[in-house]
């Protein structure tokens, strides 16, 4: 397959104003209740679906908040919980860890700084960054496999790793577009441009997207 061009940044412009008009405030589909159990279920979501994580925390966040009452529940009741997402046992572990440093160090409160968030168990670059776009408003982007493959395909970002592809995103994304634009790339590669066959027909950037082997409609 040959590499996209990258984009010219009246192409993304363009892009990210269609991305601003059909959904101007797009929302992300894990639940949670506060900045907390927010966290927590950005931390189980690695290697599971937001959907699965949602079937986990439904019981468990009604009856936990706060890493206090976390730390009350204790591992092997956490693991009770969240029994059916992937690596459960690994992930019960890392968020009682990471309740007790919030408890310790940070007063009970998600701390808004980088440096903070990665320091805690479970959270790597990519977790940090999707607690401080959604919970702190920052222009963050998360690079997944959605987003990474996105910024490959379309050639608005073309990179070799993950961060390539932040950087790439970051760089070219206009600024008023910033705040959202984790949103809209993770809901548009997980729903349009999927991985094995990309529904090009319904794509709304098919015009200026460099994806050569469009996928006709169906007929």
């Amino acid at each position: 397959m040959a590499k996209a061009r990258r984009l010219k940044p009246p192409e993304i412009e363009e892009i990210f104003r269609r991305f601003h008009d059909i959904e101007p405030e797009p929302k992300g589909e894990l639940n949670s209740v506060n900045e907390f159990t927010f966290l927590v279920a950005v931390v189980l979501s690695a290697q599971a679906t937001d959907m699965g994580v949602n079937r986990a925390t439904s019981a468990l966040f009604k009856a936990v908040d706060t890493p206090e009452k976390m730390l009350a529940l204790g591992e092997e009741g956490l693991r009770d919980y969240i029994k059916s997402i992937g690596l459960y046992r690994a992930k019960a572990r890392n968020v009682i860890a990471l309740s007790k440093i919030l408890v310790e160090k940070h007063g009970g409160k998600v701390p808004g700084e980088r440096e903070a968030l990665e320091a805690l168990p479970g959270v790597g670059r990519k977790t940090a960054n999707v607690v401080l776009n959604i919970v702190f408003g920052e222009p963050t982007i998360a690079v997944d496999t959605h987003l990474f493959r996105l910024g490959n395909r379309t050639g608005l970002a073309p990179g070799k790793s993950p961060y390539d592809v932040e950087k790439g995103l970051l760089k070219a994304i206009p600024e008023k577009y910033l705040r959202h634009a984790h949103h809209w790339l993770i809901l548009h590669g997980r729903y349009v441009c999927k991985a094995r066959r990309p529904e090009c027909w319904r794509c709304h950037m098919a015009d200026i997207c460099q994806f050569r082997e469009k996928t006709p409609a169906p007929v």
